[in-house]
């Protein structure tokens, strides 16, 4: 029995068990005025007599070839708008149910369409506020607008019409459609085009009227801000069984790829196999598969995630038994949709969750489930969904509430069918390879892929000390930026520059000097900091979760049991960022710095505040203790605003932990100026990552603020300067209120520290717009040759 034969039986079985509630009249969720739930549900009729906020849901089916829209004509039992051509099909959300599956189900319901949740473009967001019946139907009503794509129209006679909502439906096209709306046509519902609604027509008009040669201008120039360069590695002092287990390691890390791919978002992997296959047709299709490729989604890293591709760009899918059968036609081709802005909780949690639906269900949990909710290593899926994808079969709740929708799915469930083969790369990786700590790294890792268990492969990995260097595994939250919870696959080989990491165990050593220095109330401080290992490596090929601007350092895990008991592990990618200094900040400094501290920018500066950067991820607060005794964690109560506020206090502690360190003799004094040269000419680099991505609020907090105070100068001529006499204390004091707010666990202040200072402020556009006319690459994108012929050679 084919999957849609199923779901059909089951949308069925659903609708019959609904039955009985629909009888004693549909109940809905009461909301505020600003559209939150208020915890307080009434039936329909209430909810319209009284003119209660409620939620619905508008499916639009468009069909992409003839441009039109598709009409359902209302049955004239109803209660509202008898007779009149409406959307596609609607509904309302009934009390405790979810956004998408409601969707799915209506169409399902009222034409006999069953589309899988590929198929929904979730659109706009629109309050119809309104009185009709001489006032006896009053409706506030919140609608998630969904857009369905079809390549061509679905003949008429496909579709099995609910007789008590539908009384036909007919196809027009998307401008008269606009047209009649626009004239109040009595024979069509009124949507004012000219306010909220407009926006449908407005972006599908958008998508297709794009002209190929303006695209193609546009991805070209944002193809143009990364330099391409060749990164190489000398691999001569590996053995010749660590050289076997390096062929393992990369197949290992091309996996981690695809499972970020699906990390991303749901569709995604279908969005890039058919950029893939389409790359060879057009000039535009190779550049969109091209910048795919570096964003690793259809949103641009580098421009607030806007979005530079649309659901018309993406996969087409056929199903051949969504409707009810029709002699001649096959059956239904659609565009696999996603959204135009990117979904805060990318793929971790359902699209239509919001927070309140998430704390309410994670309430209701018993303790140890309320930390296997906010878990790193797993999924938020609905039990609805679940029904409706015919899952349910082989899932057993991980609550023992039946009352809430919401469940958890561990990653190595929910990956399973990409981590069993990439744990058996790893296990043969392992016994390939002589050295003892990465032999015990890789099987843990391997094994931990299979239980969801990562703490003692974290440990392994504290403990590697290896020739051959990897990182695999999920690790960095960034993506999650609804709550910072959940972690995303990711890899990096590279091979151990022991001279540069014999060089930096000075850093390591000295941690608890500078968490007891740290510039912070001393209740705040830890006694038992842990020195940081680090690892300077030569990138051999970096794979997951490496999208867009490129890492050069890492500080892991985040994992805040092993940071309070081991610490952390720090690895460095010398070779990323030589490439970065040379290609990037250098001609930045070159624009933007006065010329009379331009010289002060140097390459022995920048690799030491990175080296410090990550170092200082290792201290400060971490475990803290709320103002009422609780025992919490920096990132449980900052949330989404954890990350940017991480990397900015790594960032400007760092900063000051350099100073520190040269106070105590520790590297010469000469370093002072260079180094604070050096990171404003750094600022103006990481800006230009863009304010939704956490290195870039991060920075552009720093900035502002020791613009604000003074340390920064701004000249006549657009080149910058540091302050000498000011920077010092600036850099103390910003330290010093990063540092107290994460201790205080206090999400206020941490708001309200972002809200004033991450912006692109008058000066930074200055400098920006500099960069941009001379061309300076904002980063790099590296093309990894070694990595590269072993791949090639594996197909």
């Amino acid at each position: 029995m084919c999957f849609l034969t199923i779901l059909h039986k089951l949308l069925t079985l659903v609708k019959n068990a609904m039955a009985a509630e629909v009888i004693q009249e549909e109940r809905l969720d009461v909301l505020t005025r600003t559209g939150e739930k208020t915890g307080i549900s009434k039936p329909r009729g209430e909810v319209h007599r009284d003119g209660d906020y409620h939620r619905a849901v508008h499916v639009w089916i468009f069909s992409e070839g003839t441009q039109e829209l598709l009409l359902q004509q209302r049955a004239e039992c109803k209660d509202s708008w008898p007779g009149l051509w409406d959307i596609s099909s609607a509904g309302h959300i009934s009390a405790g149910d979810s956004s998408l599956v409601t969707a799915r189900r209506e169409l399902h319901e009222e034409l006999g369409i069953i589309l899988p949740k590929d198929a929904f473009e979730p659109l706009f967001v629109f309050l119809q506020e309104c009185v009709i019946n001489d006032g006896n139907f009053i409706n506030n009503e919140y609608n998630d607008v969904y857009l369905v794509t079809t390549l061509d129209p679905i003949p008429l006679e496909a579709f099995t019409l609910q007789e008590s909502e539908v009384s036909a439906v007919k196809y027009i096209s998307l401008e008269e459609y606009r047209s009649l709306l626009a004239k109040e046509d009595p024979q069509y519902v009124p949507y004012d085009v000219n306010d909220q609604y407009g926006q449908l027509f407005e972006i599908i008009s958008k998508r297709y009227k794009q002209k190929d040669e303006a695209r193609s201008l546009t991805l070209q120039k944002q193809l143009n801000r990364y330099a391409r360069i060749s990164l190489k590695a000398e691999l001569k002092g590996l053995s010749d069984s660590d050289k076997e287990a390096l062929k393992m390691l990369v197949k290992a890390a091309k996996i981690m790829d695809e499972i970020f791919c699906l990390q991303v978002w749901y569709s995604n992997p279908s969005l890039r196999d058919w950029l893939e296959q389409n790359a060879d047709k057009s000039q535009l299709d190779k550049l969109k598969w091209m910048y795919y490729l570096i964003n690793k989604s259809p949103w641009s890293c580098l421009d607030e995630n806007e979005s530079f591709l649309t659901t018309a760009d993406s996969a087409v899918k056929f199903l051949s038994e969504a409707t009810k059968p029709v002699a001649g036609w096959k059956g239904i081709n659609y565009r696999t949709a996603f959204p135009i802005p990117k979904p805060p909780g990318a793929n971790f949690y359902p699209p239509d969750m919001d927070k309140m639906e998430f704390e309410l269900w994670k309430n209701s949990l018993p303790e140890d489930k309320r930390t296997e909710a906010i878990d790193f290593f797993n999924v938020i899926k609905r039990k609805s969904e679940a029904m409706l994808d015919n899952s349910l079969s082989h899932y057993t709740p991980s609550s023992t509430s039946d009352t809430h929708d919401l469940y958890v799915v561990p990653f190595s469930e929910e990956y399973s069918s990409f981590l069993v083969r990439a744990a058996d790369l790893l296990h043969k990786a392992g016994d390939l390879t002589s050295s003892f700590s990465l032999k015990k790294f890789l099987h843990s890792k391997a094994d931990a892929f299979l239980s969801n268990e990562y703490y003692d492969s974290d440990i392994a990995w504290m403990e590697l000390d290896s020739k051959l260097d990897i990182t695999i595994g999920p690790y960095e939250t960034y993506e999650d930026t609804l709550f910072g919870y959940k972690a995303t696959f990711e890899a990096f080989i590279g091979i151990k520059d022991d001279k540069a990491t014999a060089q930096l165990k000075l850093f390591g050593d000295n941690l608890q000097v500078l968490e007891k220095n740290l510039p912070m109330d001393d209740i705040y401080k830890s006694e038992d900091v842990i020195a940081a290992p680090i690892r300077v490596i030569q990138l051999v090929y970096n794979a997951g979760d490496v999208k867009g601007p490129q890492t050069i350092a890492f500080n892991l895990p985040n994992d805040e049991r092993i940071v309070k008991d081991r610490g952390t592990s720090m690895v460095i990618l010398k070779n990323v960022s030589e490439a970065k200094f040379k290609l990037i900040l250098q001609p930045i400094a070159d624009v933007c710095i006065a010329n009379e501290q331009r010289e002060l920018v140097d390459f022995d500066s920048f690799f030491t505040h990175t080296i410090c950067h990550e170092c200082c991820h290792g201290i400060g607060p971490h475990t803290i203790t709320l103002p009422n005794g609780q025992k919490s964690t920096v990132r449980l109560e900052l949330q989404e605003l954890h990350s940017a506020l991480e990397e900015a206090k790594a960032d400007i502690v760092g900063l000051w932990a350099i100073n520190f360190l040269i106070s105590k003799d520790f590297f010469p004094k000469t370093l002072v100026k260079s180094m604070y040269v050096s990171f404003l000419a750094g600022c103006f680099r990481s800006v230009r990552f863009g304010l939704e991505e956490a290195h870039g609020k991060g920075q552009a907090l720093q900035f502002n603020y020791l613009f604000d105070k003074g340390a920064f100068v701004l000249h006549p001529d657009g080149t910058f300067s540091v302050d000498f006499d000011k920077v010092e204390g600036v850099v103390e004091n910003l330290s010093r209120e990063i540092l107290t707010l994460q201790a205080q666990g206090d999400k206020p202040a941490a708001h309200m520290l972002l809200s004033k200072y991450c912006l692109m402020t008058q000066p930074l556009k200055c400098a920006l717009e500099k960069l941009e006319r001379i061309q300076v690459p904002v980063d790099i994108y590296p093309d990894f040759p070694i990595a590269d012929q072993i791949l090639r050679n594996s197909l």
